[in-house]
């Protein structure tokens, strides 16, 4: 495979996707322990609430293995969006097989014989004319195919690397067994390596923690937490410098708690004072780079606002101008927000928890968008 290109940023505060270890911050001690793992035969679960930097800690994590052995395949799949088995499983198979196909420039000449039995479709991405694959499952095979993908993984010349993302979502699906279907599959794929992550805290200590579960103690579990203020800091300013720029550090202690330290919201808004400030001096300066980030998103919430009932919006603004509700249903709450009934509530709540829209803390429940959050605090507060 050629070697990469290093690239240059020109606003290095990346909000999407992972670069190189340049533009990722810290998380040292979380890549040193979960390549330790692997080295020693061990999978990983790895659980944070979402934005708080997973995905960007497994890239960094892969980019480590791939840049030490040059035979190795990482491969990451976020199955948020899928509903059952069948999805699971097409989804899945694509990111395997195309996953083989960067790597062996002859497999898609072999694909079609070697699996058969997979149906592949064979298509070009319609902007890059870069060839891919993906198959299409019946939903009476979804088990056989499973069993044929790790039949290629383990069959594999390479060291294969597979992190699924939001993991949980597998409880949800209606077919029963899913959870032991893969475990059975995956203890047996000797050199293939697992990182399941996810972001429901409670569904993934039941998986994994529960006697009851297949998937019971075997992996390494691991509770990411938000990044080192100091460290993070240290990390923002280096760049500010590098412009002959600075940042206030009281003022970045002020963004950081802002947002509890969740990493994606804070990038984004660091790229916009990146993008318009040489200095950062005060709170003010944070305070406008939020207002555009909010409006500028404004369109998009107010169309998520027209799929909710009255009640759930009604209990959306009243969650915002708190910011964090311990007891929803208590008669305080009810009563300061003119909500009608503890039941009434209850069902709001049910349905926005269902929507990932609202997100229970250990602290209470949040608005899971903290630019969400602030439009309707602005906007209705």
């Amino acid at each position: 495979m050629a070697k990469k290109k290093a690239t240059k940023l020109d606003n290095p505060f990346v909000n999407q996707g992972y670069v190189s270890p340049e533009y990722f911050c810290d998380r040292k001690d979380e890549t040193d322990l979960m390549l330790n793992h692997f080295k020693n035969g061990r999978n990983i679960t790895l659980v944070s609430p979402r934005r708080i930097g997973k995905t960007g800690l497994i890239k960094n994590v892969f980019y480590h293995i791939e840049k030490e052995n040059k035979n190795a395949i990482c491969l990451y799949i976020d199955i948020f969006s899928t509903k059952n088995l069948r999805d699971f499983t097409e989804m899945f198979g694509a990111v395997v097989l195309n996953g083989f196909a960067q790597r062996e420039k002859t497999f898609f000449q072999k694909a079609a014989t070697l699996l058969g039995s997979l149906r592949p479709v064979f298509s070009h991405d319609p902007y890059t004319g870069t060839p891919k694959m993906s198959i299409t499952v019946e939903p009476s095979r979804s088990q056989l195919t499973i069993q044929q993908i790790f039949e290629l993984l383990n069959n594999s010349r390479h060291d294969i690397y597979i992190a699924i993302d939001e993991f949980q979502q597998i409880a949800n699906y209606p077919e029963t067994g899913t959870e032991a279907l893969l475990r059975s599959h995956i203890q047996f794929a000797g050199g293939v390596h697992f990182i399941f992550a996810g972001s429901k805290y409670r569904l993934m200590a039941e998986m994994f923690g529960s006697p009851q579960r297949p998937f019971f103690q075997s992996t390494e579990m691991m509770d990411l937490k938000p990044l080192d203020k100091e460290v993070y800091y240290d990390f923002t300013n280096r760049f500010f410098e590098k412009k002959n720029g600075s940042f206030d550090q009281e003022t970045f202690n002020g963004l950081y708690d802002r947002f509890e330290g969740h990493t994606w919201y804070i990038q984004n808004v660091l790229n916009r004072l990146y993008e318009t400030c040489r200095h950062v001096k005060s709170i003010d300066d944070v305070n406008r780079a939020i207002v555009y980030l909010v409006d500028s998103r404004s369109p998009q919430y107010e169309s998520l606002a027209q799929f909710l009932s009255s009640n759930q919006f009604n209990l959306l603004k009243a969650i915002a101008s708190e910011g964090l509700v311990a007891e929803p249903t208590g008669v305080k709450f009810i009563r300061e927000h003119n909500m009608a009934s503890a039941s009434v509530v209850q069902s709001a709540l049910r349905g926005l928890l269902e929507k990932d829209i609202v997100y229970r803390t250990p602290r209470g429940y949040i608005i899971y968008d903290r630019f969400m959050s602030i439009w309707l605090k602005r906007t209705f507060g």
